[in-house]
């Protein structure tokens, strides 16, 4: 039986021309990094599910804003896909602090990266298409592409 697409939300969050990437790895299993968030809850906004996620891994408050990219990923040999809508948001409390701990204990570290350093080609995150998504002006859609560990 196919399982449903799940559906996530997350930020990009750009501060002082840095864009803001979480390494959601438990245990520090993997060097790759992505846009903070999380799975959206039935009956919830997406924008509500978003601060929420938001908060329990980085500790900041932010405005949600418009959406700026949709991506999807799967894993056929789990049966696994997830679309993931990226939106622009703007922080309005709060500060990164290294004591502060994803009370899920999936975000391991968190951490401001310019553009420059993603396109350096040493950096591993996803979606490819995270730099033109954070940096651009078009909403992208960013289609089907295999996950990555």
């Amino acid at each position: 039986m196919t399982r449903p697409i799940r559906l996530a939300v997350r930020a990009l969050i750009l501060h002082e021309n840095r864009l803001l990437l979480v390494n959601a790895w438990g245990g520090g299993i993997s060097d790759l990094w992505c846009a903070p968030g999380g799975g959206a809850e039935p009956h919830s906004p997406l924008g509500e599910n978003l601060i929420r996620e938001i908060y329990e891994e980085t500790g900041l408050t932010v405005a949600v804003g418009a959406p700026a990219l949709i991506n999807e990923f799967h894993d056929p040999g789990r049966d696994f896909h997830q679309t993931d809508v990226y939106f622009r948001c703007e922080i309005v409390k709060g500060r990164l602090d290294p004591d502060w701990h994803d009370p899920e204990g999936v975000v391991t570290e968190r951490r401001f990266f310019s553009r420059e350093e993603m396109e350096a080609g040493k950096l591993r995150f996803k979606p490819d298409s995270l730099p033109a998504a954070a940096w651009g002006d078009a909403p992208l859609y960013d289609p089907l592409e295999l996950i990555v560990r």
